[in-house]
């Protein structure tokens, strides 16, 4: 899943590295408006597209890109994706907020206020952790990402972190060393 201001073209590196040695993949493009889309109703989008492109039951793994990987996580944790999702890889997510969503107006940008520290959505999502017990996760960031800051808010509360060597947030998705150890997770049995 991309992020705010980006489109499945944010995943170039990482398919290329990839090859063909993780198929069938599933990359849609949601309508994010900019951050009027909330968050929710992005998932229920993304629940969508994964239905139609694997069915009711086939196990998947899900790797979200900033606000992308919160918008994955309310599909698992709030919509039953947890039933089917093997492995949730975080890429650069406010999974605990970000500073930089607090001066955003939640009633004209809905899904920035989402990622705001606090949310109702991100404290409902952190308030209870069971539905990701039983997925392998894993949280990738970077330490001086400008876009999730401070930089650890972009962990899970649960699962794997390792910082990714990057300066900017955008970076994580095309440095070719962040690419790389990406794909090894992807890769992964």
């Amino acid at each position: 899943m991309h992020g705010l201001l980006d489109s499945p073209a944010v995943f170039n590196a990482l398919k290329r590295c990839l090859g063909d040695k993780r198929q069938p993949l599933l990359i849609p493009e949601l309508p994010l408006r900019f951050g009027l889309t909330p968050v929710p109703e992005a998932a229920e989008l993304l629940g969508c597209h994964i239905e139609a492109a694997f069915g009711l039951e086939q196990p998947i793994d899900l790797l979200g890109f900033s606000i992308g990987g919160v918008i994955a996580r309310t599909w698992i944790q709030l919509l039953g994706g947890q039933r089917r999702t093997r492995r949730f890889i975080s890429v650069g997510s406010p999974q605990q907020g970000t500073l930089t969503a607090q001066p955003w107006p939640g009633r004209l940008l809905a899904g920035i206020a989402d990622l705001k520290s606090g949310s109702p959505l991100l404290t409902k999502l952190n308030g209870n952790l069971e539905a990701l017990a039983g997925i392998d996760c894993c949280s990738f960031y970077s330490a001086i990402d400008l876009a999730v800051l401070p930089g650890w808010r972009a962990v899970l509360p649960l699962g794997r972190t390792q910082m990714l060597p990057v300066w900017a947030h955008p970076q994580l998705l095309r440095a070719p060393k962040s690419v790389h150890l990406l794909a090894q997770e992807l890769l992964r049995p």
